[in-house]
């Protein structure tokens, strides 16, 4: 059954989607843009856009109608989970595992196995992604946080956007990276000449990525990288436009007989808990597969 909302407006200039999750948190913006867009939220009795500034006095009507049955079945697979409390779950994942489900592939996934976990996980607005906040590659190892309920997830994806998250990964690149720390700043976005590719382009999206030299291993050096921004591939990108390409990386790298995959490993994640604000971090140590490549390397 439809859940039937009603709401006088008491501030002037508000964007409508920010007005509704201010008044209803436990919906997520991305749920209210989409409730928008599908005609579900009124301003006046008249469909409308996310962006409409309201009035003081404007009605607005809201219907949230029923979840639709998720495509997604629960997986009993095995989660290293680090850190867990009402609102989120800090779980060390393994190499080899897809965050999320997508059409056509709905098995196997890191959200498969949350659902297993968490039978009664709430409708967060994507019933694909139920609680993701950020992602990590298939085949990048380390930490990655998930929300248990929508107010954590919108609270945690602000901290992503504000770029308040602290996120640093142990990488192996090929040669002798100098200077031995740096601020890599480039735009990122899709290559002309590969849609399937990110590169650095004129036209793309902000991206920056700190780095500092841990060591140099033969002709290769073990890096700490902190992406200052999220940009899709970016620290394979990044290393790539440098000259340092990321050791076992199939797409931007270079391949290795010492490692079956590429080596970056999400070391740490420090942010603020929704329920208290206080700070936290979390680590993740280095797993045995990139442990042995170091030393064969050596």
């Amino acid at each position: 059954m439809d859940k039937l909302y009603s709401l006088i407006a008491d501030k002037q200039d508000t964007r409508l989607d920010k007005y509704v999750c201010q008044k209803y948190p436990e919906l997520s913006r991305t749920q209210v843009q989409r409730l928008i867009d599908d005609g579900y939220i009124t301003v006046n009795d008249r469909v409308t856009k996310a962006g409409l500034k309201l009035n003081l006095g404007d009605r607005v009507n809201i219907i949230i109608p029923p979840t639709a049955p998720s495509p997604l079945s629960p997986e009993a697979l095995p989660l290293d989970i680090i850190y867990e409390d009402n609102d989120l779950l800090v779980i060390d994942k393994p190499a080899g595992l897809t965050i999320h489900p997508a059409p056509g592939h709905y098995s196997h996934t890191l959200v498969n196995a949350i659902l297993s976990y968490l039978p009664n996980l709430p409708d967060t607005g994507d019933s694909l992604r139920p609680g993701i906040v950020h992602r990590l590659d298939k085949d990048t190892s380390g930490v990655i946080v998930v929300a248990k309920n929508s107010v954590a997830q919108a609270n945690l994806i602000s901290q992503f956007k504000a770029h308040a998250v602290v996120k640093a990964y142990l990488v192996l690149v090929k040669g002798h990276l100098t200077p031995e720390n740096g601020l890599i700043e480039a735009p990122i976005g899709r290559d002309p000449s590969n849609r399937k590719r990110m590169a650095v382009v004129t036209e793309g999206k902000e991206a920056r990525t700190q780095y500092q030299v841990i060591k140099y291993i033969g002709n290769h050096t073990l890096l700490e990288v902190r992406p200052e921004t999220g940009r899709t591939h970016q620290i394979r990108v990044h290393l790539l436009a440098i000259g340092y390409p990321v050791v076992g990386d199939t797409t931007y790298g270079v391949r290795s007989a010492h490692v079956s995959r590429q080596f970056i490993h999400a070391s740490h994640l420090g942010f603020n808990l929704p329920s208290t604000g206080e700070y936290v971090e979390f680590t993740s140590d280095l797993p045995p597969d990139l442990e042995q490549a170091l030393e064969n390397i050596a």
